[in-house]
């Protein structure tokens, strides 16, 4: 499978060719409650009815337990319209979410050091 969006949805030259709004049909509020580290993961169930390219693309991104920024990332779409995208998916029963585990505090020196010596191996 290629990128999330060659094709019609992205031009070499221009770019996206649409906005990242009408992904989500203008809405800027998920019905879900969701995190940037909320975990999603796919539950088995089919989608009934058409949902879109973007929500096909996340559903085979939650195959395995995924963060929310992950997926934004992945899509190439503010994190907003993930979470829409996500809670449509939540709201059809395809994808279950966690909440994140907030045992670590997310300004821990130790912590926020080894997810940048992470990122620096990633480069």
């Amino acid at each position: 499978m290629g990128p999330p969006h060659d094709g019609p949805w992205l031009d070499d030259a221009a770019g996206r060719l649409i906005r990242p709004y009408t992904v989500s049909g203008g809405r800027t509020r998920p019905t879900a409650q969701l995190d940037l580290l909320s975990q999603v993961r796919t539950t088995g169930t089919v989608p009934a009815g058409y949902l879109g390219p973007e929500h096909t693309l996340a559903l085979d991104l939650c195959e395995a337990p995924t963060s929310v920024a992950e997926i934004a990332a992945q899509l190439k779409l503010p994190a907003v319209v993930t979470k829409v995208i996500l809670s449509d998916l939540v709201d059809c029963g395809a994808i279950t979410t966690r909440a994140p585990d907030f045992y670590h505090n997310p300004t821990d020196r130790s912590l926020l050091e080894a997810v940048l010596d992470g990122l620096r191996r990633q480069l």
